[in-house]
């Protein structure tokens, strides 16, 4: 019996299990636990599994990671050359979208000031600013990213774009490559980062890239942690270089609880959920790519660790 095995330590495997089993007949699906013969073992759903995990699993033949980030499965040396595909859910984007969306118009409409009056018991007024002249730069241009800066677009902000080559986005003014970034940190009221996790992108927010953002703006993280320099960035944090920000992903995951992040107030932190899979409307992609697989046909939405994306 083929065997479809499972591992995360935040998603459901009854809800994964119940919602694929009529698509995959003749497929076992069960937890990384309870394989009884790992030479069965033909796919794997994962989402960051341990060091070694996939050493026993010697016909593995596809693994679908549940999410849309890989740099969990970069350098590893238990992972054999099989196809990798990620989650392509347009669920994904239109909950990544919201929850940047909510962090921007956030900071837009001056909500944390009065967030601070309110707990000061202090009437405080500040006039609305139109979204045309708030500045929005979004770092990273994937799926995800795309999808935030063109929903940032339709409500009216100035939503700039950076990628590492070169796109297209109706509405919105896209630069690319090394060369412009300065210009483009130095030139976002409100920088949402969205790129993926690379042996290019790890600690490219560096403090003296930080320093490039107009001092007192706004600093939105949704993609990973290794990306920034937290140190850095808390530091920015605390003299008013950076004047808020909201973090959804840090270096350390969970956020340790002496982490100084916690006592800011200017700091909005949220525990790396700002979009993750809907087993729901994502089951039937991942079954549609091991019947692909199957067939004998290429599967959909692959990616390659080592790029990345």
């Amino acid at each position: 019996m083929r065997t479809l095995v499972f591992y995360s330590e935040f998603d459901s495997f009854e809800e994964w299990s119940a919602l694929l089993s009529p698509y995959l007949p003749g497929i076992t699906l069960c937890r990384a636990g309870e394989v009884k013969d790992p030479d069965a073992v033909e796919f794997a759903l994962v989402w960051k599994p341990p060091h070694g995990f996939f050493g026993p699993y010697r016909n593995l033949k596809l693994l679908v990671n549940l999410g849309a980030g890989v740099d969990s499965l970069v350098g590893r040396d238990d992972l054999p050359e099989i196809p990798i595909i990620r989650l392509s859910d347009p669920n994904m984007g239109r909950m990544m979208a919201g929850y940047v969306l909510f962090a921007v118009l956030r900071y837009a409409r001056d909500i944390p000031a009065f967030e601070r009056a309110q707990r000061e018991h202090r009437w405080h007024y500040l006039h609305p600013r139109l979204p045309s002249t708030v500045r929005v730069g979004v770092l990273g241009l994937g799926e995800l990213g795309s999808y935030a800066a063109m929903e940032l677009a339709r409500q009216g902000f100035d939503v700039r774009g950076w990628s590492r080559s070169q796109k297209s986005l109706e509405g919105i003014v896209c630069r690319s490559g090394m060369a412009s970034l300065d210009d483009f940190l130095s030139g976002s009221d409100i920088l949402v980062v969205m790129l993926p996790l690379t042996p290019q992108t790890q600690g490219l927010l560096s403090a003296e890239r930080l320093a490039k953002l107009p001092r007192g703006g706004a600093f939105i993280n949704v993609s990973r942690g290794a990306i920034v320099d937290q140190a850095a960035l808390t530091l920015a944090l605390s003299n008013g270089n950076i004047g808020e920000a909201t973090l959804d992903v840090f270096d350390r995951e969970p956020l340790p609880p002496d982490d100084p992040l916690w006592a800011m107030d200017n700091v909005l932190i949220t525990p790396h959920l700002a979009s993750v899979a809907i087993p729901a409307t994502a089951a039937q992609q991942v079954a549609e790519n091991i019947q692909r697989l199957a067939r004998g046909e290429p599967v959909l939405n692959q990616v390659f660790p080592a790029r990345g994306y």
